[in-house]
C-alpha cells in the first residue's frame, strides 16, 4: 500500500480583476490541486512560482504534473513560462504537461514562449466539451464561456465526484448544462453587482445564486474577488447564499486549503 498524499485544492491567490490584482490586495496566483498523486496548477497568474515556494508546506514547483490555463488573460497566465522553465529545470528535465486554449499558443496575443514548449513532454489544445486524461486525473472542459477570449471552465472526475471550476465569463444558459452534477463548483465572483455599462464579462452575485439554485452541488467555494467584492466582505456573501440557498458556500482566502479526503 503506498502513502499518496491527501488530494486537494488550495487556493494560492484569490484576487480577481486589474484592481485587487494590481494593488495585489489579494494575491494573484493561481489554483494548486492535487489528485491521485498528481500535482496540478490551474491558472498561474503574477505571484504564483513565489506562493509555490511559500507555501506551508512548500509546494516544490520542480514536482508538478501539469499547467492548465484557462484563457490568457495576465491574471491567469502571467506565471505560465516560469512555471514550465522551473518544473523541467530549464529544459534540463523534460517533463510536465501543458493544457491551454489555442489562442495561448498560436493567437495574435499567445502568451506561452516558444522557447520553452519542447521542455514539457506534452501540450494540449484545449477544445469545448472534451475529455482529458492523464496519470488517472480525468477532466473535462465546458462550453466556450462568455469572455472575450477563448475560455474554458473545467471538471475533474474524482472517482464518480464531479468538482468544477468555473471560470471567468459573463452568464448565459449555456453554463447550467456545463457545470450540471457538480458535487464541488468553485466560482469564480469578480462582482458584487452588474456593471452599468453591461460589457463587462464578468459575473455578479445574482448571476452566481442563480447557477447555485440550479447546480445545487454539495459545496461552492467562492473565489476571484473584484473590488466590489473585496469591499462587500466575501464571506459575507457566502453566508447569505448559503442561508438562502440552502447549500453549503464559503468565500476562499489566500492559502485556504481545501482537503478532498
Amino acid at each position: 500500500m503506498t502513502d499518496r498524499p491527501p488530494d486537494l485544492i488550495k487556493f494560492l491567490g484569490t484576487a480577481g480583476a486589474r484592481f485587487v490584482v494590481a494593488r495585489q490586495l489579494r494575491s494573484s496566483a493561481g489554483t494548486f490541486v492535487r489528485l491521485s498523486g498528481k500535482n496540478i496548477v490551474l491558472d498561474p497568474g503574477p505571484g504564483t512560482l513565489v506562493r509555490l515556494a511559500k507555501s506551508k508546506p512548500a509546494i516544490d514547483v520542480a514536482e508538478l504534473d501539469a499547467i492548465i490555463v484557462s484563457h490568457l488573460h495576465i491574471d491567469h497566465s502571467n506565471d505560465v513560462n516560469v512555471l514550465i522553465d522551473a518544473m523541467t529545470s530549464g529544459g534540463l528535465s523534460k517533463r510536465g504537461l501543458l493544457y491551454a486554449p489555442r489562442e495561448c499558443l498560436e493567437g495574435e496575443d499567445y502568451v506561452v514562449l516558444k522557447y520553452l514548449r519542447g521542455f514539457l513532454d506534452k501540450i494540449a489544445v484545449l477544445e469545448p466539451r472534451r475529455t482529458y486524461s492523464f496519470d488517472g486525473v480525468s477532466f473535462t472542459t465546458s462550453a466556450p464561456h462568455d469572455h472575450g477570449v477563448e475560455t474554458y471552465g473545467l471538471s475533474f472526475d474524482r472517482g464518480g465526484q464531479k468538482i468544477s471550476f468555473l471560470v471567468d465569463t459573463r452568464y448565459f444558459q449555456g453554463l447550467l448544462d456545463s457545470y450540471a452534477g457538480s458535487d464541488l463548483l468553485i466560482v469564480n465572483l469578480v462582482r458584487l453587482n452588474p456593471h452599468e455599462s453591461g460589457a463587462v464579462l464578468h459575473l455578479c452575485v445574482d448571476d452566481v445564486r442563480r447557477i447555485l439554485a440550479a447546480v445545487r452541488p454539495r459545496k461552492a467555494v467562492l473565489t476571484h474577488f473584484g473590488m466590489t467584492m473585496i469591499r462587500a466582505k466575501p464571506w459575507v456573501v457566502a453566508q447569505q447564499l448559503g442561508d438562502e440557498l440552502g447549500i453549503e458556500v464559503v468565500a476562499a482566502s489566500d492559502g485556504m486549503a481545501l482537503h478532498l479526503d
